[in-house]
């Protein structure tokens, strides 16, 4: 049993004039003893993205069950839906001292080396899947781990456009994308108003032209080793910016990601690239929506997907570790979200892929098959996006946003793409050297 908090000196104070007045005239014979008091329970804050709404939910009924099977906790939720990029929502919580006790932690090395979180207790290190360690020292639990992206498509849409087979080279996905605007459907929606969905696209090229073939270009990069100016960098962005430019609803840069689902399901688009979180989404929109799932091959057939582990998770902040019963609070609390009963709640919800050494499971569709099987297919490359590296291949913090508009500008702009990788490139270079001063 967890200890109960102490009150503060102030609340303590306040708590016995009203225990007092209210006693005053009694024929009680109790002797002030801490049974006769209304005890405060500990109390910890948890922060998290809170962009994808399937995640959100599965987090938040996960808290709410926590709370009711341990009322002497109190779990404060600080997470809220937010135009601004996480790490920024992250930032601005700092700056005016509300820093979670508990965070999902993405940028792990830009908060770890500010000091602002403090490595796993060992206790509960022991309950994940080879976590991966940054310098050696483990500091996430992760969530869940990371899951293929893909195109989500509706089936329907491609038996009315003739479509019988699934791509087996990126030529044969863009004659799908022919076939689809020529029977007259928008081919692909894209959540654009929403930063974070824009990684999405841009990761399956860089991962396709740059990633699978040279996992430390970052640092290369970053070495001025590579540039955003060769050929292949050149190559992954003309790609997505002829996609987009051909083939995506006109309105993605004022469309939420949370909006995109019902594009697919309503017929407004017949295609949807994301991850395997958005197929409880549909699911609950339309039971009775009929979608697929696959991996679009690159120019060779071959299959590239994110599906690496990265150092991202529950963190304890360094705040909270200097309070022992806050932070048994905290342990009790990812024990809890990992118990298979829970955790099995939380991936059926996201269809995630468990992170611990204990396999959950759970009942799983046609689709989230398709992605089990990539993860387990030794002929896919498994890579990450960009800002998903660590240790040498971590790219500057602010570098990944500023990367996504400057690259949602270009296609508005029907810009030079050659042009538009010389001031990425020299953005980079110029975050790195600012941040080494």
């Amino acid at each position: 049993m967890l200890k109960m908090a102490k009150f503060t000196l102030s609340a303590l104070v306040l708590t016995t004039t009203m225990f007092l007045g209210a006693c005053s005239g009694s024929n009680s014979d109790t002797n002030g003893t801490e049974s006769d008091h209304e005890v405060e329970k500990v109390s910890f804050t948890i922060g998290y993205a809170s962009g994808d709404p399937a995640a959100k939910k599965a987090i938040a009924d996960t808290i709410q069950r926590f709370m009711e099977a341990n009322p002497d906790i109190k779990v404060k939720d600080y997470s809220e839906n937010s135009s601004s990029s996480y790490l920024d929502w992250l930032k601005t919580k700092d700056a005016v001292g509300e820093f979670p006790d508990l965070v999902e932690m993405r940028d792990t090395e830009v908060f770890a080396d500010a000091g602002k979180i403090v490595e796993l207790p060992s206790d509960l290190v022991q309950l994940l899947d080879s976590p991966p360690a940054v310098e050696g020292k483990v500091w996430n639990a992760p969530l869940s781990m990371n899951a293929p992206q893909g195109i989500i498509y509706s089936k329907k849409a491609y038996a009315d456009a003739g479509i019988t087979e699934l791509p087996k080279t990126y030529d044969e996905f863009i004659a799908i994308q022919e076939k689809l605007k020529a029977s007259g459907m928008t081919p692909l929606v894209v959540g654009g108003k929403d930063i974070f969905h824009m990684g999405f696209w841009v990761n399956k090229f860089l991962i396709d032209d740059v990633y699978s073939k040279d996992p430390n270009w970052n640092s290369k990069k970053t070495a001025k080793k590579v540039s955003f100016t060769d050929e292949n960098v050149v190559q992954a962005m003309t790609d997505y910016k002829e996609l987009f430019k051909n083939y995506v609803d006109k309105g993605w840069l004022s469309t939420p990601d949370n909006q995109t689902a019902s594009f697919l399901i309503t017929g407004k688009a017949a295609q949807l690239y994301s991850g395997t979180w958005m197929f409880s989404q549909i699911e609950e929109a339309d039971p009775n929506f009929e979608y697929g799932f696959y991996a679009v091959p690159d120019r060779n057939g071959k299959v590239n997907i994110i599906g690496l582990p990265s150092p991202a998770g529950w963190s304890l902040s360094a705040e909270v570790a200097k309070d022992p019963e806050k932070t048994e609070a905290i342990k009790k609390f990812i024990r809890f979200f990992f118990e298979p009963e829970q955790y099995s709640q939380y991936l059926a919800s996201i269809n995630g892929i468990p992170s611990t050494k204990e396999k959950v499971k759970y009942k799983t569709g046609e689709a989230m098959q398709v992605a089990l099987d990539l993860m387990n297919d030794p002929n896919v490359t498994k890579s990450l996006a960009i800002n998903n590296w660590w240790g040498e291949n971590l790219i500057q913090p602010q570098f990944r946003n500023w990367f996504y508009k400057k690259l949602q500008e270009m296609v508005v702009n029907d810009g030079d793409v050659k042009i538009y990788m010389q001031q990425v490139d020299t953005e980079y270079d110029n975050q790195v050297k600012a941040n080494s001063m």
